[in-house]
């Protein structure tokens, strides 16, 4: 939708940089501006003290983002691949402090190897996608392709849900943006160096028309991650080259061009030490006029985490980021936005899992079998696959590490498991280990496990070996597992455990993660139980906390 024009707030934010010592950076990427109009502060509306916020604004994994802002909330989609539900939505007040409110995908129902029936679906499912919000209707839309074969919309009236599919559409929308024009109609800006924009429906329904818009030069590369705004009467279409740049095209002649390119950022130093350039994202405008650009910056093992930067724009029409030291900065004067109207769910803390439903911060290796789990004041899991191989496994239950460093404690009732089950506690990617009790003939040890490992096909190479047990005694046990995801060379996860709650015991040696890219998810927490003999076992989780230092 069209947006308030950005340059009358240069002056303001030219002297809220000198005043902060910012200064006016390369251009930068519009990538995921609001798509409603700005609007102004009610009458009398208290602004938040201008304080200071630190990069990341999230330090859990978030990818490939798209922020919007309705009325005075924020929204933000990520990817989530093989994880079901997928396509998280963030909200936010103020754009520093986060929640995780729903999921934009109930399940992946694209094919049997999202349930882990006969095939695996690793690496696949929910890439960089779009939401939007159409103010005609009052209704968000999710936007995105699956396994290059077609495009899914799925629509809700609020970012909680229910969230319903409303069409599928043969083309492959690959990296797409949605665009709500000021007109109410709906475009799409998708595809890998080959750009395209595509018009949809009035009702959102079907393809009306498609066209290629614009070639990537040989010069510069790889282009993708397109997201569509239209500010100020004109069109731009933001695109990433992994994982170094930022490009920008944009158009005075309509949605599909002509468009001119226009280099935003390449190589800016990043607010992680030993993290990458932060890139592909969303831009948007506060009630105030005032700009920011989320992010993401590659920080393995622990994924791709936001970051936030204010934005200026020329006399022209071009975004430009503010750096700090030539850099993006590690801190900034937060956004000034009306008081929020309640503090937001904390991503930190402990949850016992009360009431009947999770919540929404956790996610499913794949799909679930729904008959195998339960949520009633603690969580069931009951075995649902025969397996000596935990990637296979379903019914494993994931969590987000916080970063830099954080620590999961779990309290494990298994007086229900039975011989050759499995349950407990891992530090789940490519490469994993995990501490959980095993029980064989009858007896009951604690255990700790690595070496489970996938090649570059995501196939199980590797089922995990023992590096060290020890003897449990009765029914419940505490497990914990502490994550340093802080880019560098140790990276390491701990494992330790207690009978008591109180008293930890070490068990087995520092398990080093991985930090390779290409599995593109950092890693997780991961609740699993699963059977190597037969099902009928279960286990309750009671608690679990995640708490930082």
């Amino acid at each position: 939708m069209d947006l308030s024009c950005p340059h009358q707030h240069m002056p303001r934010r030219r002297a809220l940089a000198a005043a902060t010592g910012l200064a006016t950076g390369a251009f930068l990427p519009l990538a995921g501006a609001t798509r409603t109009a700005a609007s102004t502060p009610a009458q009398g509306s208290a602004l938040a003290a201008a304080a200071a916020y630190t990069n990341p604004v999230i330090w859990q994994d978030f990818a490939d983002i798209d922020v919007i802002r309705v009325g005075a909330t924020y929204y933000a989609s990520a990817s989530t691949m093989h994880y079901s539900p997928g396509a998280p939505v963030l909200r936010s007040y103020d754009l520093v402090n986060w929640e995780v409110a729903g999921h934009s995908v109930p399940v992946l129902d694209f094919g049997a190897k999202y349930d882990l029936n006969g095939a695996r679906g690793y690496v696949r499912g929910i890439w960089a996608s779009s939401l939007a919000h159409r103010p005609s209707n009052g209704t968000f839309y999710w936007l995105g392709q699956i396994d290059f074969a077609r495009t899914y919309i799925y629509t809700a009236t609020a970012v909680e849900g229910p969230w319903s599919r409303l069409t599928t559409i043969s083309t492959p929308y690959y990296d797409a943006g949605l665009l709500v024009d000021s007109d109410d109609s709906l475009y799409v800006a998708y595809g890998n160096t080959t750009i395209s924009v595509a018009q949809l429906s009035r009702d959102g329904r079907t393809q009306v028309r498609t066209q290629q818009v614009f070639t990537t030069p040989s010069s510069v590369g790889t282009l993708e991650g397109a997201r569509f705004y239209k500010i100020n009467g004109q069109y731009y279409i933001f695109l990433t080259r992994p994982a170094n740049g930022q490009y920008i095209l944009k158009s005075s002649s309509g949605p599909f061009g002509p468009y001119t390119m226009r280099q935003v950022l390449l190589d800016l130093r990043g607010p992680i030490p030993g993290g990458g350039v932060p890139h592909q994202g969303g831009l948007v405008q506060t009630q105030s006029g005032a700009w920011y650009y989320m992010a993401f910056v590659d920080a393995y093992p622990g994924g791709r985490v936001p970051a936030l930067a204010p934005v200026t724009w020329t006399s022209d029409g071009w975004p430009v980021v503010q750096l700090v030291n030539g850099a993006w900065g590690t801190s900034y004067p937060s956004p000034a936005v009306p008081t929020p109207p309640r503090p937001v769910t904390p991503m930190v803390g402990v949850d016992t899992f009360d009431g009947t439903a999770l919540k929404p911060r956790w996610e499913w290796n794949h799909n679930p079998d729904n008959t195998k789990w339960s949520v009633n004041n603690g969580l069931t899991l009951r075995t649902a696959t025969v397996t000596n191989d935990l990637y296979w496994a379903r019914n494993t239950l994931t969590h987000r590490i916080q970063g830099p460093t954080s620590t999961a404690t779990v309290q494990l009732d298994h007086s229900a498991i039975r011989d050759g089950d499995r349950a407990g506690l891992a530090l789940l990617r490519d490469s994993s280990a995990w501490i959980g009790v095993k029980r064989d003939g009858g007896a009951t040890r604690v255990a700790m496990v690595n070496g489970l490992t996938m090649d570059g096909n995501w196939n199980t190479t590797g089922t995990g070996t023992e590096v060290a047990s020890a003897t449990v005694s009765g029914g419940r046990i505490w497990l914990r597992a502490a994550a340093d995801i802080r880019p560098g060379a140790a990276r390491p996860g701990t494992f330790s455990y207690s009978t008591d709650g109180t008293t930890f015991t070490r068990l087995g040696s520092a398990f080093s993660m991985g930090n390779d890219w290409r599995f593109f998810m950092g890693y997780r927490f991961a609740l699993f139980n699963h059977a190597t003999q037969a099902l009928g076992g279960a286990v309750r989780v009671m608690r679990f906390e995640l708490s930082v230092p």
